[in-house]
């Protein structure tokens, strides 16, 4: 490279673990991003203060320091390149990298370098480890030599680390003479003292900016007083104190629940906040949305006017939810998302759905889609392999809901089940909006959605119930209106084989279809025929019952001129597009055919009038020879 270094397979290091990424250093400074995308490193060339290398077990280390006080380290560089980079940031920034070196002999013993915001503890002059003072929570002095050090238990660590550094004690004997003290105050006094100074401890080190107290906070849950700092945030809460970098923090989205009094701002966070053995990559918040707050930041001018001009303003009033997003958007310089064109049935932002048996809301977003509050879920569009829609069994309730399944490139599957189903036509306009690939649904879906919608009562035909249907049972539905209309015209079945019985019962029908009526004589001829059946069933036990099958010989019913117009087409683009699936063939097809002409489309149209003919043709000749063979039956 002519203006820096790329290298890959390099680990940016921390007290939760480490995460590897892809690192560049050039003439504007260093930058790092995670392998797989999320967390990313910028750091200008004005900004650094100091370089240090350190060699490693199997690798080298690239230390850099921050005029914020940050201490970034990166793992993973070998021997040639310490001295290209060492010649690099001499030429280009004008700093000489500091050699240190690592100390192995395990001894527990040695001296402390306090440095800015970072504790070294030294062993004959060589480094046995590091810590940054911004990590501490709490320090105690136990007895009169001991210092005990307490880190935020839930700070940001590594995604896929289980250990973290607790708590360190230090013993500081009163011969010390690196941290000379008094009768009164004794070297381990001093040294508490002088951690304090620059440590995340009561009122030690950075003063919060602004802070919002009781505010709700769903996952973790729990009610929290929200720190706002320079460099990062805080949660503490009566069980739990969660300290979060600026650096972790990706996102906000800010969603507004639709008819509720309440509203979401979500922090996303890469590596996640931990508790315990669970990891939370969002922070799911709840504001009242009609609450008003008037809020004053502790900060100078020379910062606002300097470093946070056009970011942020000295005193704030209106929206808590809007009031908080915009302090931390400009302190943080994350993104903020909002809602963008979707819109449900009730004007709203999201749909009612359900995850893994936790009821929520589904907000379909510009770029991705978020399910809230519990489990919270993010998918990204470009995440997604394709959506499907999946509709319950017919009949019941159960009609007025469908599910959505959405598979990802990696093929984990999320399910958002009990959808109502006015909003099929929403979110179907917005997914095939958005170009992602609708599985199941196929042309007939594209060009009748509105069908699909309709209620129960209009008989409309839904084509994923017909599609589930013929895939479950083949076309029965079919077979019991034949029987049905052939019946109604007293020409018997065409299966029927139920013998003389049935003849006999349709004899008594007769006298009793004046008594009652055609209506009920027919009921009365039904029950009677079944009754006989299975009385002779009983008698013979050989006898079973038979499921009845659609005749072979009834005349094939005709087709439309989309279809005639689909199987000439279908076969061109398999023979030009082998690869193309199933349900890409169809809505491809189906687009052609919506964009054609009157004109274009007569062939396919004199097809089908023709094909119908011919159908109703072959029908009547089927119908008079089924009546032909029940007359000699009989």
């Amino acid at each position: 490279m002519t203006d820096g270094h790329l290298f890959n397979n390099i680990s940016l290091g921390g007290r939760g673990g480490s995460n590897p990424g892809q690192i560049k250093i050039f003439s504007g400074g260093i930058s790092w991003r995670r392998q797989g995308g999320g967390k990313a490193v910028e750091v200008d060339k004005s900004d650094i203060v100091g370089v240090t290398w350190m060699k490693v077990p199997r690798t080298n280390q690239l230390g850099i320091r921050t005029k914020d006080g940050l201490n970034y380290k990166f793992t993973g560089f070998r021997d040639q390149d310490v001295t290209s980079l060492t010649s690099f940031f001499q030429n280009t920034c004008g700093i000489t990298p500091e050699e240190k070196q690592l100390s192995v002999s395990g001894r527990n013993w040695g001296e402390v370098d306090l440095s800015g915001n970072m504790l070294t503890y030294l062993v004959g002059s060589k480094q046995a480890f590091e810590v940054s003072l911004a990590d501490v929570s709490q320090t105690q002095l136990q007895g009169k030599n001991d210092v005990i050090l307490e880190f935020h238990v839930d700070d940001t660590t590594g995604a896929n680390e289980k250990d973290s550094v607790m708590e360190i004690t230090f013993h500081v004997p009163n011969s010390n003479t690196q941290f000379v003290g008094d009768e009164n105050r004794p070297p381990a006094q001093v040294f508490r003292d002088r951690i304090m100074s620059v440590a995340d401890v009561g009122a030690g080190g950075e003063d919060a900016v602004v802070t919002f107290e009781g505010i709700a906070i769903l996952t973790p849950r729990g009610r929290y007083s929200v720190e706002l700092h320079m460099s990062f945030l805080r949660l503490q809460g009566q069980a739990n104190d969660f300290k979060i970098q600026y650096s972790s923090v990706v996102r906000l989205f800010l969603l507004p629940k639709s008819n509720q009094p309440h509203t979401f701002v979500v922090i996303t966070l890469d590596p996640p906040i931990r508790k315990g053995q669970t990891l939370y990559p969002h922070i799911v918040m709840q504001f009242e949305t009609d609450y008003v707050v008037q809020s004053e930041l502790s900060m100078n001018d020379d910062l606002l006017n300097t470093k946070y001009k056009d970011k942020l303003e000295p005193s704030y009033k209106g929206l808590i939810h809007e009031v908080f997003t915009t302090i931390l958007r400009g302190l943080s310089g994350a993104k903020v998302t909002k809602p963008g064109k979707f819109r449900s049935s009730q004007d709203g932002y999201a749909v009612k759905s359900s995850l893994k048996a936790e009821d929520g809301v589904l907000y379909p977003l510009e770029k991705s889609f978020f399910f809230l509050p519990k489990p919270p879920t993010l998918i990204l569009h470009e995440e997604i392999d394709y959506v499907e829609f999946e509709r319950h069994a017919a009949g019941g309730s159960n009609m007025h809901y469908f599910d959505l399944l959405v598979r990802l490139k990696t093929e984990q599957e999320h399910l958002f089940r009990n959808i109502q189903r006015n909003e099929y036509h929403n979110l179907f306009n917005f997914i095939s909006g958005k170009g992602l690939k609708i599985m199941n649904l196929g042309e007939q879906a594209t060009d009748g959605v509105a069908r699909v919608l309709q209620d129960d009562d209009d008989h409309a035909v839904d084509p994923h119930l017909e599609r589930i249907r013929n895939e479950a049972g083949g076309d029965e539905s079919d077979e019991e209106d034949e029987d049905f209309v052939l019946d109604k015209d007293d020409g018997g079945s065409p299966t029927d084989d139920s013998g003389g019985e049935e003849s006999d019962a349709s004899e008594s029908g007769g006298d009793e279809k004046e008594k009652y009526g055609k209506k009920e004589s027919r009921k009365e001829v039904k029950a009677s025929s079944s009754k006989k059946k299975a009385k002779a069933g009983d008698e013979d036990g050989s006898k079973k019952k038979k499921q009845k099958k659609k005749d072979p010989n009834a005349p094939k019913k005709a087709m439309s001129g989309y279809n005639f117009f689909l199987q000439t087409e279908s076969e061109k683009m398999k023979r030009s597009n082998p690869g193309l699936s199933f349900g890409d063939v169809s809505r491809e097809i189906a687009d052609k055919w919506r964009g054609m002409s009157a004109e274009e489309k007569e062939p396919y149209v004199a097809k089908a009038v023709a094909d119908k003919k011919r159908y109703q043709d072959e029908l009547s000749g089927y119908k008079s020879t089924s009546q032909a063979m029940n007359v000699d039956s009989d």
